[in-house]
């Protein structure tokens, strides 16, 4: 008995420790945006090509971009032009298309999603064109208004990867806010791993190469439970509470998986444990665990995994860059 108190102990302290920078108390749980995007009913409706058009809901990313292929470019950019909403969270749909739907939330935007706190995503480097594609999933505190850190992070990476590579800055989940249970459960991450799920298969569907997926704290979370379902070839986690998972062999995934964890970074603190649904589980970079861990005794704490002349940097660029 005082064992299972000690450990429900530790599952609760996670919840107060697994913290974000902002250090802002959250009151209750993240609200996720659902049902369909705006303007899928506008959609469904055209009958413009004579056919119906695919449910955003419903159809696979292969299935999206089969139809697109049979399409001329008058009529994708017809549909683009029409529809923006939707063909610019469309998974499967051509990368340029999109990127003209959702034009006018910045360059290079893949993804767009203006509800709630806001969901969207952003190459750094040419997609089209790569023979490497990276995906940075990034944790807590991550929406539209502080999305440029997770955007410089990608800049960072595709700089130091070289032409090469394309690196998608993926702030397409809901993360938690503040100190909050959304931190210590798996809510959020499952629905982040389905959207993670799609989004890349939606890559492999555009004909583009298998992602290495580099995940920072809570997004570590969404990884592993995404993990089985994406054909990333490489997952990379990095100041992680957890993966929801065992070891290695329990994530489901042919992917290498690395990890790191800097000696200065606070997620130290924080219970690897999970019970009665709190906490994420085994640390990554432990022995039994079974990742191929990173150094990172140069990086000064849980923010700068992806600072410039860190040892985590160069490596995320290797592991991206097909070099490592």
């Amino acid at each position: 008995m005082r064992r299972f108190r000690k450990t429900l102990t530790t599952a609760v302290l996670t919840t107060l420790l697994v913290g974000s920078t902002a250090g802002q108390a959250s009151a209750g749980g993240e609200s996720v945006p659902s049902g369909p995007i705006p303007g899928t009913a506008a959609w469904l409706a055209d009958d413009s090509l004579g056919r119906a058009l695919p449910d955003p809901v419903t159809a696979t990313p292969s299935e999206v971009a089969a139809f697109f292929a049979g399409l001329s470019g008058a009529q994708q950019q017809r549909l683009a032009e029409d529809h923006p909403t939707v063909v610019g969270n469309l998974d499967g749909a051509p990368v340029q298309l999109r990127y003209r739907a959702n034009a006018p939330a910045g360059d290079r935007v893949l993804a767009y999603d203006p509800r709630g706190r806001g969901l969207i995503a952003q190459v750094a480097g040419d997609l089209e064109s790569a023979a490497h594609v990276s995906v940075i999933v990034p944790g807590s505190d991550i929406d539209i208004s502080t999305f440029d850190r997770t955007a410089r992070q990608a800049a960072a990476v595709q700089a130091e990867a070289g032409g090469d590579t394309a690196v998608i800055a993926w702030a397409g989940y809901t993360t938690p806010s503040g100190i909050g249970p959304d931190l210590a459960t798996g809510r959020l991450a499952e629905t982040g791993a389905e959207r993670l799920t799609r989004f890349t298969d939606g890559l492999d569907a555009a004909g583009l190469p298998d992602p290495s997926l580099l995940c920072h704290s809570y997004g570590s979370v969404v990884c592993g439970l995404a993990a089985a379902g994406t054909d990333a070839s490489d997952i990379v986690v990095m100041g992680s509470p957890g993966m929801r998972a065992r070891d290695v062999t329990a994530l489901g995934t042919d992917a290498r998986v690395w990890a790191a964890k800097s000696p200065d970074d606070w997620i130290d603190r924080v219970p690897n444990v999970q019970v009665l649904g709190l906490g994420h589980g085994a640390d990554p970079t432990s022995a039994g665990f079974g990742a191929t861990v990173l150094p990172a005794d140069d990086v000064p704490g849980h923010d700068a995994y992806f600072t410039p002349g860190t040892s985590t940097l160069t490596a995320f660029a290797a592991i991206a860059d097909g070099d490592l």
